[in-house]
């Protein structure tokens, strides 16, 4: 079934151009001159040549410039510049772009969360329906990850085009560093106890994050949440309970006992995941951070080495072997780690660009052709939402293929799993509430009581669907 997917996915690559000649015909007040060969609008520009902008918090720049690389070996006339925003700061600085009229012209959602949320962005970005359709045929939906349909759908009208689906709930170990210390990988809570311990005493640091601003940390609470029992984040994410929950307030509790505890870092309250904790895991001065399955790309030479590269490390520095492992059994119940999961991120056209048509030629090729999904998949930073594209292990060079490939293909398979959600059914003002109750929380200015009426306040007050 693989393959015959993969074989009708390529059929659908080869037509793309014969596809993206006609952006203009559906595009908002806008003509065509079908003429001459290149089709051209009166409104939205050529499809297939001129230069546009998308802006993002992902990925990496390298990745980036591989993505549009490979585009351009399809369509070398439009040239695409990539604006890579920090993360804390992507929301509130396109706010302003997309009111004016100089924005960018293609530009990331997410599906959920405070980093370019869907609700917030939606209403500036174009319909793809028309064009996905020409693209994929009627059956697009049969085609495309469900989940990123309907997240980035409003009306009935596709606003954004789904390219990454990512999984989290899941820790990354820098593997040099456990072997050299003879340290074992924390399954519970007195085992990640005792390896901070062998960590301190030799000058690292030991599990390292980022508190409040991009929101990470919430993947850290859920993953407490879960191992309490799992299941119950989800029912508090959808009103089945209260986040006053003694459940709930025993894991805001744990969570300040990693602190406490001295499993956490100090400072995390202040410290960014990007560049901070990022930095210092991958130039080795922190053994374990927990990331999602976007975190693989660092397994690979290529980012690794760029990365690097963008941190100042020295150029001399060993590259460090990172492997995913599963986290631990805080609560001491026996309950599995799992991953959760959400259609992350979609390319979404600025329905005020005048370059609108050559920009949904890039967004649905990124996200809607076999070419443009393969190399999504080879970055290994997002898994692809189009059927049948998986990533070439046998093309992607690992810093220890031997170690870090067989760990991978285990993560991408229980990523593509995953059935409970990440943070796709938190509108941001609710996701905000549960990492302002963690930065409180960690930071200490309110109880675990206290931050859990916060968010159940926070919740009352933003009802889904208002």
């Amino acid at each position: 079934m693989l393959r015959r997917r993969a074989r009708i996915a390529q059929g659908i690559a080869l037509a793309i151009t014969s596809v993206v000649a006609l952006a203009g015909c559906g595009a908002p007040g806008s003509g065509s001159d079908t003429g001459g060969g290149t089709t051209t609008a009166t409104d939205g520009g050529s499809a297939t040549s001129g230069s546009i902008q998308w802006w993002s918090w992902t990925p990496d720049n390298d990745l980036a410039e591989r993505e549009i690389a490979a585009f351009n070996q399809q369509y070398p006339d439009i040239k695409v510049t990539y604006k890579k925003v920090p993360n804390a700061d992507y929301t509130a600085v396109l706010r302003p772009a997309l009111a004016s009229d100089s924005g960018p012209d293609v530009f990331t959602m997410a599906a959920a969360g405070t980093v370019g949320p869907f609700d917030v962005f939606s209403s500036y970005a174009a319909d793809l329906t028309p064009k996905v359709s020409e693209l994929l045929g009627a059956d697009w939906k049969s085609k495309v990850y469900g989940a990123g349909v309907t997240s980035f759908s409003k009306d009935d009208q596709l606003k954004a085009m789904p390219w990454a689906k990512v999984a989290a709930g899941n820790m990354w170990i820098n593997r040099g560093l456990f072997d050299k210390y003879d340290v074992k990988v924390p399954t519970n809570l007195a085992e990640w106890r005792q390896a901070c311990d062998t960590f301190r005493s030799n000058g690292l640091g030991c599990f390292k994050e980022g508190i409040g601003a991009s929101g990470f940390d919430v993947d850290t609470f859920h993953s407490i949440v879960n191992s309490i029992e799992p299941g119950l984040y989800q029912q508090a994410a959808t009103d089945k309970i209260k986040w006053t929950d003694p459940r709930l307030v025993q894991a805001w509790s744990t969570f300040a006992q990693l602190q406490s505890d001295k499993i956490l870092d100090a400072g995390g309250v202040g410290v960014q995941q990007y560049p901070d904790v990022n930095n210092a895991f991958l130039s080795g001065k922190v053994p374990m951070v927990q990331m999602g399955s976007w975190y693989s790309q660092y397994a690979t030479v290529n980012s690794l080495t760029a990365a690097l590269q963008g941190a100042g490390v020295p150029a001399d520095t060993p590259k460090v072997t990172i492997a995913p492992v599963a986290f631990p059994d805080v609560a001491g119940k026996g309950n599995p780690s799992t991953l959760f999961a959400d259609p992350d991120a979609a390319q979404a056209v600025n329905a005020k660009s005048k370059s609108l048509n050559a920009a949904t030629t890039f967004a649905l090729w990124l996200g809607g052709t076999t070419q443009g999904q393969q190399t999504v998949a080879n970055n290994v930073d997002s898994l692809p939402t189009l059927a049948g594209v998986a990533p070439a292990w046998s093309d992607i060079a690992l810093v220890d293929q031997q170690v870090q490939e067989p760990l991978l293909k285990d993560l991408y398979a229980k990523a593509a799993d995953a059935t409970e959600p990440r943070s796709n059914n938190l509108p941001a003002a609710r996701f905000q509430a549960i990492s302002d109750a963690n930065q409180a929380v960690l930071g200490g200015s309110k109880t675990p009581e206290e931050a859990a009426a916060d968010v159940q306040s926070a919740f009352d007050a933003n009802p889904v669907g208002s």
